[in-house]
C-alpha cells in the first residue's frame, strides 16, 4: 500500500510539473507573439464572445494552426484574425466564419461572419491580419481557465506554487534516500525467518556432528581391547594343541 501510495504521488507531481512547463511556454511565447500564445504550430485561443454560438461559446478554447499558404482558404473556413478594434490597450482578436474570397490581382482577402451575427463584418481581413485556422477542436470552458493562467496571480497560483511544491517534494524524497542508506539495512520478517532456520540447521547438524565423534571415541577402545585378546587366545589354542 505504501509503494502505491509513493507511486502515485510520484506520477501525479510529475503530470504537475509537465503541466506547468506547458503552461509557461504558452505564456512566455505570448508574449513574443502579440499575446498570441504558440506550441508547434498551434495556437490555443479563448472565445471572448458568442458570436460564433453555437459552433463554440463564450468561454471555450479553441485551437488554431498556422496557415502555411493563404490560398488554401476558402469560403465556410473560420479563422482567427487581428481587427482594429482596441481593448485595454491590445488590439482584438476575432474568430468568424469566411463567407466570401475577395481575389484582386492575385491578392486574396476575405469577408467573414459570426454563425451567431445577423450581418456580416463591416471589415476586410487581409492576409497580414490572419492568426490562424481553427483546427475544428473545442474545449469546452477551459478557455476561461487559460485567460486566468495569464495573470499573475493565476501563475503564481497554479505554475509557480506547484513546481515549488514539486520541487520540495523531490528534495524530500532525496533526503530520505540519503538517511535510509546511513542506516544498516532493516530486515523483513521473512529474512529473520530465514536466518532461524538455518541457525537451528546448523545447529542439528553440529550436534549430529558431536553425536557422531562421540559414537566413534566410544568404539575405538573397544576394537583396541578385541586386538590385544585375539593373539593370547590363538597362542593358548596353540599350546593347546601341542
Amino acid at each position: 500500500m505504501k509503494k502505491a501510495i509513493k507511486i502515485t504521488l510520484s506520477v501525479l507531481a510529475w503530470i504537475l510539473l509537465i503541466f506547468a512547463l506547458l503552461i509557461t511556454i504558452l505564456v512566455f511565447t505570448s508574449d513574443k507573439n502579440n499575446g498570441v500564445p504558440s506550441l508547434f504550430g498551434r495556437m490555443p485561443l479563448t472565445v471572448e464572445s458568442g458570436s460564433m454560438e453555437p459552433t463554440f461559446k463564450e468561454g471555450d478554447l479553441i485551437i488554431a494552426k498556422e496557415i502555411d499558404d493563404i490560398n488554401e482558404l476558402k469560403v465556410d473556413d473560420v479563422i482567427s484574425f487581428w481587427t482594429n478594434e482596441i481593448v485595454e490597450g491590445s488590439n482584438v482578436i476575432n474568430t468568424h466564419r469566411i463567407i466570401e474570397v475577395i481575389d484582386e490581382n492575385g491578392t486574396k482577402s476575405f469577408k467573414t461572419k459570426g454563425d451567431n451575427n445577423d450581418q456580416e463584418d463591416t471589415y476586410i481581413v487581409y492576409p497580414s491580419k490572419i492568426i490562424g485556422k481553427w483546427t475544428g477542436t473545442r474545449l469546452g470552458g477551459v478557455g476561461k481557465v487559460m485567460k486566468f493562467l495569464k495573470t499573475k496571480t493565476g501563475f503564481l497560483v497554479c505554475i509557480l506554487i506547484p513546481m515549488a511544491i514539486f520541487f520540495l517534494f523531490e528534495l524530500f524524497k532525496l533526503i530520505m534516500v540519503i538517511i535510509q542508506m546511513r542506516q544498516p539495512a532493516k530486515l523483513t520478517e521473512s529474512d529473520e525467518e530465514e536466518i532461524k532456520k538455518r541457525a537451528i540447521e546448523e545447529y542439528l547438524a553440529e550436534q549430529n556432528k558431536l553425536k557422531a565423534d562421540q559414537d566413534t571415541a566410544e568404539e575405538a577402545p573397544q576394537k583396541t581391547e578385541e586386538e590385544q585378546t585375539t593373539p593370547a587366545q590363538d597362542q593358548s589354542d596353540s599350546e593347546a594343541t601341542e
